[in-house]
């Protein structure tokens, strides 16, 4: 079947099964149940007409809200406007919320034409020959995928929603009316959003929903997949892992601490225990043969009380529930003709898989705090620093570094809190590898990373609180994340892989180095080629290093939803690396709304999987060039990266650029959202500046604008660049020759389809602003003409037309919030009513919850 039949067949399947199903159950949304609002449902949809029409008139959103209420609703003050505003908020929050459970419940039927790859479709291709499957299992032994949890706030649904979803797209999966409509209705009583801010634990709790619910079911679904086709059961490395930061996750953020560690570890291993448990009880049902009686036993004794009566002080339990299985499973081959043996099976490959953790709960701080804690600690376990070590050269910090002390400091609770939390979390880090097993959380990773002695340094911050050299279990990894970190990440390795001890702490944990590579700010620090261009160039060099050292490397790539922060179509980043880049291992972050987005049910989480997973390994079954970026495309991506870079500095160094974003997107109110317990800037009491804008906020205040500028800006004039040189047709050729320029052209346009100028249009005659917002709009067409051309297509995304139809939909419902936002922003620069300015808030901050809801990736 020809690829354009199959988008065609998929397009006509999506028109079916998610429009026409969208427009049919939406008109229950009328009858929503909302306290004391008549007449909301019916007034809701002239709303939205009149919002798409107000915009297309390139009106201001005063002037659309003002006409609006003026035509339909004449009668009624500005605080009942409000309130109509804040009731047109609630139902367009389940219109999104109906439309992920329409497009969730139909995903096998839209994606069923998909042939960007799946384990399926990897196993068609290799069916019948063995030697195809031989280099996939050789390939095998010597990769995995790591998919890791972080709690970014832009995963806006609380678990008691994501609950209803889930039982939606149940129902929707068959039409089923009446549950629908019930359904919809305990939606339209449940509240989106929390009172008070989410604590740390708060957020892991949100997330280990997807652990207990999707992932659980998933992996291992896709683990019994890769046994059946491959047999990887024997395999001494672990092909699938989950990876987990919240309650780890430190940087920047004041209030995680060592407590909220210790209470994630032990959430982690109380939660895979019930889902253990859950599973235990159909084995019981099946296994009632004599002779297995006391294993059984024995094994739901350890299942129920690690699931509802933790302990203080547990045990690694994980050697002991298989050595159990592996009894009853002896036991009924030998005398009961090996019955339900699959399901004995498959527990034990869940429990191979999750262990006592779940998942590897992730240390991450800054290498900045770090040096603090070590300029601390030197002195108090008799390390001597010479004088002014802290503004030594980099050369001479190494040669001061020794490791001969091992100490087993405790830090005094007088101490500086952020040292405090760091000497206490690293000895706590070794009581929970005791607890739940090693790899429960053996990860530290080193922010703002910038030379060797930063991962030196910690490592004797581990040996000076009780930890020995020779049993040292823990990873050190760097995470390059500025442009300019990115640029020295290759000399700052070698540096590592030649210095005496951590060559020897190498080998000891296998010659296995991670390397964490951050795409967020990298964007912001140097606009979207560059960021990509720099992140390309470091993983080749880092790869050459690593080989050149019989190192076995992995990137952890710190990617976000959209885009913007490395997101998009993430799985063809990784079909598309060439044999430069070390594609063994491919481990990612799964962020903010993508989490529910991608792996929101157990079908979407599979696929999602699946992709990822075929995408590592398809490399093994063609060992071509042809992704391999040649001298002269290395040149053109080059002068194009360098062009958008000098666009996009000058767009940051515009005297109006941080007071723009201030002022017109909700940037200043997204602290005010109760949805993370991170601020949205380091340094929280400082007036605002950039360089300590957290990414997410940064391209979060962008995408509520609907320009997307961190998507797009500076490409255009690159392609300019090349175009004016003569060059155009080597580009076009790059396109179609390269996986990786593609990729990043097509998410570049994924993102340019979720902006929409007109909402902004009526700034092009503000005195202040004007000519900024032009300057905005003149790059955001000169990349559209140029992009459309280089694809050879009349609009963006035409190649991906369902996804495009389904942005489409998506913008249309969240159109009204839109402007709703900005008219209560235009409404907070005009007024100084205390008790209107509160009003303004919030109906600003009630928008973006939905308005990112609806991207879904589009923070």
């Amino acid at each position: 079947m020809s690829s354009a039949n199959n988008l065609s067949q998929r397009e006509s399947v999506f028109n079916q099964e998610v429009i026409t199903r969208f427009e049919l159950y939406n008109s229950l949304f009328l009858t929503l149940p909302f306290y004391q609002v008549k007449d909301t449902g019916n007034l809701l949809p002239f709303f939205s007409a009149h919002c798409e029409k107000g915009t297309a008139n390139q009106e201001s959103p005063a002037e659309i809200i003002k006409s609006f209420f003026k035509k339909y609703v004449p009668d009624i003050d500005h605080q009942e406007q409000l309130n109509r505003l804040f009731r047109f908020i609630q139902y367009i929050e389940r219109q999104v919320v109906l439309f992920d459970a329409i497009e969730d419940s139909s995903f096998s039927k839209t994606t069923k034409f998909d042939e960007s790859g799946t384990l399926q479709t990897l196993l068609q291709q290799i069916a019948g020959d063995e030697s195809q499957r031989e280099t996939i299992k050789e390939k095998l032994k010597n990769f995995s995928l790591r998919l890791v949890l972080t709690a970014h706030p832009t995963q806006f649904y609380p678990s008691r929603v994501l609950g209803i979803m889930t039982d939606l797209i149940e129902a929707l999966k068959t039409n089923d009316i009446n549950s629908i409509n019930l359904l919809l209705q305990q939606l339209g009583k449940t509240p989106f959003f929390n009172k008070t801010s989410p604590t740390p634990v708060d957020e892991a709790v949100s997330l280990i929903w997807f652990l207990e619910n999707v992932f659980y079911h998933a992996l291992a679904a896709t683990q019994s997949k890769l046994n059946e086709a491959f047999d990887v059961d024997g395999l001494a490395n672990q092909l699938l892992e989950m990876g987990f930061w919240p309650g780890g996750d430190r940087d920047g953020n004041p209030n995680v601490k060592t407590d909220s560690t210790k209470t994630v570890a032990s959430l982690l291993r109380q939660i895979i225990f019930r889902c253990y448990y859950r599973d235990f009880r159909n084995v019981k049902r099946r296994i009632t043969f004599r002779g297995v009686e006391d294993a059984m036993k024995d094994l739901e004794t350890i299942l129920y009380d690690n699931a509802f009566n933790p302990q203080e002080d547990p045990e690694n339990l994980q050697g002991e529930m298989l050595t159990l299985l592996q009894t009853v499973k002896d036991k009924l081959i030998a005398d009961n003709y090996s019955l339900f043996v699959d399901i004995i099976d498959d527990l034990s490959h869940k429990i191979k898989l999750f262990g006592c953790y779940f998942a590897t709960l992730d240390i991450r701080q800054d290498s900045r705090v770090l040096r603090n804690v070590y300029d601390y600690i030197a002195p108090k376990v008799g390390v001597i620093l010479p004088e002014g070590y802290d503004d030594l050269s980099e050369a001479d910090k190494l040669k001061a570094i020794e490791f001969a002390t091992e100490a087993d400091f405790v830090c005094p609770d007088d101490a500086d809190p952020l040292i405090q939390d760091t000497l206490n979390t690293i000895r706590l880090v070794k009581q929970v590898q005791k607890q739940n097993g090693e790899k429960a959380c053996q990860r530290f990773i080193i922010s703002n990373c910038q030379q060797a002695s930063d991962i030196l340094q910690l490592i004797n911050l581990f040996l000076c609180s009780g930890w020995k050299k020779d049993e040292l279990t823990i990873d050190f990894m760097p995470l390059f994340e500025t442009v300019n970190d990115l640029k020295v990440a290759a000399e700052v390795m070698e540096t590592l892989y030649t210095h005496p001890f951590y060559k020897e702490h190498l080998a000891a944990r296998g010659n296995k180095q991670t390397i964490m590579l951050g795409f967020s700010d990298s964007t912001k620090d140097g606009g979207y080629l560059m960021a990509n261009w720099s992140i390309y160039k470091a993983k080749v060099e880092l790869t050459a290093m690593a080989k050149k050292y019989d190192i076995d490397l992995a990137f952890f790539d710190g990617r976000g939803g959209p885009p913007a922060r490395g997101g998009g179509k993430t799985h063809r980043f990784y079909a598309s690396m060439g044999q430069e880049i070390a594609n063994n291992h491919i481990q990612l972050t799964i962020q903010g709304q993508t989490v529910s987005s991608q792996y929101g049910s157990v079908d979407t989480a599979r696929f999602n999987i699946e992709q990822l997973f075929n995408a590592g390994i398809a490399s093994a079954l063609h060992q071509t060039q042809k992704d391999l970026l040649d001298d002269r495309h290395k040149e053109l991506i080059s002068i194009m990266a360098d062009e958008s870079y000098s666009l996009f500095m000058g767009l940051r160094k515009h005297t109006l650029f941080t007071e723009y974003l201030e002022k017109l997107s909700p940037l200043k109110l997204l602290s005010g959202a109760n949805i993370s317990s991170r601020p949205t800037k380091r340094n929280g009491d400082a007036p605002l500046k950039l360089e300590d804008l957290r990414a997410i906020s940064f391209v979060t205040a962008w995408s509520q604008l609907k320009q997307n500028i961190p998507g797009f800006y500076g490409v255009g004039a690159a392609l300019n660049k090349i175009k004016g040189e003569g060059h155009w047709d080597e580009v076009v050729e790059l396109y179609h020759k390269s996986g990786f320029f593609k990729t990043m052209i097509d998410n570049c346009m994924m993102s340019m389809s979720k902006s929409d100028f007109r909402v902004t249009a009526h700034l092009k005659n503000d005195p202040k602003f004007g000519e900024f917002w032009q300057m905005l709009y003149n790059e955001f067409e000169q990349t559209k003409r140029l992009l459309l051309e280089l694809t050879d297509t009349q609009v963006l995304m035409e190649a991906y037309p369902t996804e495009g139809r389904s942005i489409a939909i998506r913008e249309k419902i969240v159109l009204p919030l839109v402007i709703v936002q900005h008219y209560a922003l235009e409404c907070l620069n005009n007024t100084t009513d205390e008790e209107l300015i509160k009003v303004y808030n919030k109906l600003v901050i009630r928008t973006v919850y939905g308005i990112v809801n609806a991207g879904r990736n589009l923070a």
